[in-house]
């Protein structure tokens, strides 16, 4: 299988089992579209007559060099993951934990997945001997595997503030005579973002994800204070703050969300950067039908334009030596992650859970609620291995539309949640959501392209 495109004038072809990219000139591209697995090795007539503006010699030289690639296995070659039942793990250790150690918020974001940061289960807090049981829960759990991420995540989690810093003690405390080693990640909203969490923070937060939309008036419609006012003049002069005093090697990122209202969206990655955020993600919403917000396919069009935009305007700015990372944008040419996580993605329900204040399991942050997902206790160090072996189990090959999909090694299937929540069923790829994948690679494969010919 190859995808082919050509985007400002550069030809692009894809071959999807080996993952090679291939810059081509307009005959070789011309010709990339007249061929297939079964090309012979002397260049057929048919293909010279297809072409009839082109000189006869430059099609078959063209040829020529497309077969060569096909022999050296870069060019439609064979698809070698496909019999991936010895991939799929029986008890494989857990190793990372979303930690929701607040479902409670000082927000109200229309679009919040979590029913505005109680996930419709009632206002509470993580008790601090809980999310202990969690840290003793993944340590149980994670077999030999040394390091463990743990994501404090809510709601808005500095609502729990004591839950966080007792977790973080506890787990360093223990982590040696475990041969463990905790990275921390914490999700905020910035309201209650003060100079010590902005220092805590700093010193003990591997990652840490600073939500904001973009534009002041963008932001502001949707992340609303609980009296109603806007959040932010209040929360971009914290975020400034925390990132400036935060050490280089140590990642954080701002993660904002685009809907209907703002399909102009790339304004809002453009302004994030120029305030001093050069790490970030504008996310699509994923919004009930009809909610007045919600991306459709009408939308898709614009969406696209506006992916090309941002392309346009990352190539700008780097050009300037005012380089920025979008998340969407990022791709690694060089086969990237292993092949099981190319085959599974992210490990939601076996390799990656979420627990509640409550000390459920659920197998990440967007099921917890729903009941039928609800995997074990923390408290009595339980999980339901049937549940994690059917996420396990899902794959690019269990997913129909997955398996004629040209991206299916990039996204690894997407989001089983997003398809659950959208088709009811893990396994039924959203559609529209896989769209936008595939507007985005193909503008991440352009700038990776232009990269690599400006460092040569």
């Amino acid at each position: 299988m190859i995808h082919r495109f050509t985007k400002k004038g550069v030809n692009f072809v894809l071959d999807v089992n080996s993952g090679a990219v291939h810059v081509l000139d307009d005959t070789s591209y011309a010709v990339s579209g007249l061929v297939d697995e079964a090309m012979p090795a002397e260049c057929p007539q048919s293909v010279i007559d297809a072409l009839p503006d082109t000189d006869p010699q430059a099609v078959r030289e063209a040829y020529a060099e497309l077969y060569d690639l096909k022999e050296n296995g870069q060019l439609f070659a064979k698809d070698d993951y496909i019999d991936v039942s010895k991939y799929v793990p029986v008890g494989a250790p857990v190793k990372a934990l979303c930690l929701h150690v607040a479902h409670d918020c000082n927000l109200r974001c229309k679009y919040c997945f979590a029913s505005t940061g109680d996930f419709g289960q009632g206002r509470k807090i993580m008790p601090p001997e809980i999310a202990k049981k969690a840290i003793d829960f993944v340590i149980a759990r994670s077999g030999a595997r040394r390091n463990i991420e743990v994501d404090f995540f809510g709601g808005e989690p500095l609502m729990a503030w004591d839950t966080v810093t007792q977790t973080v003690d506890y787990a360093r405390s223990i982590e040696a005579e475990h041969g463990k080693k905790f990275r921390f990640t914490i999700t905020t909203n910035g309201l209650l973002l003060d100079a010590d969490k902005q220092k805590y923070i700093n010193e003990n937060m591997d990652n840490v994800v600073l939500s904001l939309d973009g534009r002041p008036s963008v932001n502001d419609e949707f992340r609303k204070t609980v009296n109603g006012g806007g959040s932010y003049d209040v929360i971009v002069p914290k975020f400034k703050a925390l990132v400036d005093a935060r050490d280089k090697g140590k990642d954080y990122y701002a993660r904002g969300t685009f809907t209907s209202h703002n399909l102009d969206f790339a304004n809002d990655v453009l302004h994030i950067a120029e305030a001093g955020f050069d790490r970030l993600s504008v996310e699509p919403v994923t919004a009930d039908p009809d909610s007045g917000y919600d991306l459709t396919e009408a939308d898709l069009d614009k969406i696209c334009a506006e992916y090309d935009r941002l392309t346009d305007i990352m190539e700008e700015k780097k050009r300037e030596g005012n380089c920025f990372s979008f998340f969407h944008f990022m791709v690694d040419l060089n086969q990237g992650p292993c092949v099981i996580k190319r085959l599974r993605g992210c490990g939601a329900g076996y390799e990656y859970v979420a627990v509640t204040p409550d000390g459920d399991v659920y197998p990440c942050h967007q099921f917890v609620g729903k009941e039928e997902f609800k995997q074990g206790s923390v408290l009595d160090n339980t999980l339901d291995l049937d549940i994690a072996q059917k996420f396990a189990g899902m794959n690019i090959y269990s997913r129909p539309k997955c398996q004629i999909c040209w991206a299916k090694f990039y996204c690894s299937g997407g989001c089983s949640a997003a398809n659950y929540n959208m088709n009811g069923d893990m396994n039924d790829s959203y559609d529209l959501g896989c769209e936008m994948e595939r507007k985005r690679l193909e503008c991440a494969i352009y700038l990776k392209a232009v990269e690599h010919f400006c460092a040569n």
